[in-house]
């Protein structure tokens, strides 16, 4: 049972007419060729115009998202600028704490212990081992960097 719509029917008439018209453009392009310029330039004088107004109003659209990155930017950074003067104002607190300021007047004597002079010596060596681990990992940093 053989069932032809309407539909078919219109979309084979619209697809014929659009054969026709390619059929003739490629008729016109190879043997007028000032024409079809022609036909080329109406046809760029006709749709330029509405592409390039969706554009700008997409552009306009976009400003308010960036209008509203760039508020949110800004609160960011006052927030840290916030942050950063209270962590600020508690250090400062901390280094004016009776504690501190009454210890700075208490004097302790240490006895002169012949061990200290090995405590430096291991001090020293661990600080070595960690200042040559610190230069290896800037070195594979930056190779990494440079990599990539």
């Amino acid at each position: 049972m053989a069932f032809v719509y309407q539909g078919d029917q219109e979309l084979e008439s619209k697809a014929k007419k659009a054969a026709e018209r390619i059929s003739e453009n490629m008729h016109i392009v190879a043997n007028e060729p000032s024409l079809a310029l022609y036909r080329l330039q109406e046809h760029v004088r006709k749709a330029l115009p509405p592409m390039v107004e969706r554009r700008v109003e997409s552009m306009d659209g976009a400003a308010t998202s960036f209008k509203n990155i760039q508020g949110m930017l800004k609160q960011s950074i006052f927030l840290k600028q916030q942050l950063k003067y209270e962590e600020s104002r508690r250090n400062k607190k901390d280094s004016n704490s009776v504690y501190k300021r009454l210890s700075a007047h208490i004097v302790l004597d240490l006895p002169d212990l012949s061990e200290f002079s090995m405590v430096r010596e291991t001090t020293n060596r661990i600080e070595n081992i960690m200042a040559q681990a610190r230069g290896s990992t800037n070195e594979l940093h930056r190779s990494h960097t440079t990599l990539h």
